[in-house]
């Protein structure tokens, strides 16, 4: 695996190491409010009662254990990045179902001997495959990422809260850790409704401590804000992901009669979370799976062969 070597040079780190911390916070909080002063303590009380609770807090450590799982992994895994000396000779559009040949890219040792090193290079830097800021080849779909100031393959976007691009290689990590992010916050927030609407209905009756009381408002309210905006999020890379699309690519997509990428739902799902549907739940690509699909591995794309730009 290869790790994210660019997560603490940005200028930045100290914001977003305290984003990592304002998640590991929130965490921290909303365990201490959803299982020990809510539902642990019903555990004892028999019946459905000790039932529901019981499920709800096998149900709270499963997400939260896939949900850190998936956050360690798109935060640590490099996102792709472009090999040194790489230039782009020339793309060609093929059949649907092949991928752009790995030969189109190559090492350009012989300049045409016609033109000076100064020409080549303004040639280079107006081509869509070659970035002038890294002075290297740039192979299709892969973006220069200011923040982390070099190019990063399919590029989705740069993302504070994991301290890291989301490219070809972490997406699914990311995507994982966004939707077991949702579903935890979902959770938190029904199963802490009761004890809020309790809240309000008893403010001169309350069993709880005042600062036990304060932590479920807060965890609630905190919950609830990150549920909405996550479903609003997932909603959005749910379509991204049927269309085989980045957020970088959305205008770019919007240009052309047909977009090229897009090879059906199946296989566009596939190139991301793989063919293995029992890791498909899991921050894992299985052995098969990474020497079959190349989009996995960010430099290779299939293309339609209807595609119109």
């Amino acid at each position: 695996m290869d790790l994210n070597p660019f997560r603490l040079c940005s200028g930045l780190k100290v914001i977003v190491y305290f984003m990592i911390l304002i998640v590991l916070a929130i965490v921290v909080l909303s365990y201490y409010a959803v299982v020990v002063l809510i539902w642990a303590p019903r555990l004892l009380d028999g019946g459905f009662t000790s039932f529901l609770s019981f499920t709800i807090i096998i149900i709270f450590h499963v997400l939260l254990v896939m949900l850190m799982w998936s956050y360690i992994k798109v935060v640590i895994q490099d996102p792709g990045s472009v090999p040194e000396n790489w230039k782009l000779v020339s793309e060609q559009n093929i059949e649907a179902g092949n991928s752009v040949a790995l030969s189109d890219y190559a090492s350009i040792e012989n300049p045409t001997p016609t033109l000076s090193t100064e020409q080549i290079e303004r040639r280079q830097s107006q081509s869509r495959g070659y970035c002038s800021k890294c002075q290297n080849g740039k192979p299709p779909r892969c973006h220069h990422c200011s923040v982390c100031q070099r190019c990063v393959l399919k590029m989705d976007h740069h993302c504070i809260w994991v301290v890291n691009c989301v490219g070809a290689r972490n997406y699914k990590f990311f995507l994982l850790f966004v939707v077991y992010t949702f579903l935890a916050t979902t959770l938190n927030t029904l199963v802490l409704l009761p004890s809020f609407i309790k809240f309000f209905r008893q403010t001169k009756n309350q069993s709880l401590l005042p600062g036990n009381i304060a932590v479920i408002f807060l965890v609630f309210v905190l919950n609830l804000a990150f549920s909405l905006s996550l479903l609003c999020f997932v909603i959005m890379h749910a379509s991204l992901l049927s269309s085989n699309t980045t957020s970088v690519e959305v205008y770019e997509k919007k240009k052309s009669t047909q977009w090229k990428y897009d090879m059906g739902c199946r296989r566009n799902f596939e190139q991301v979370f793989g063919a293995n549907k029992a890791l498909w739940f899991f921050p894992l690509f299985s052995k098969k799976d990474m020497e079959n699909i190349a989009a996995l591995h960010g430099m290779e794309f299939p293309t339609r062969s209807d595609a119109v730009e």
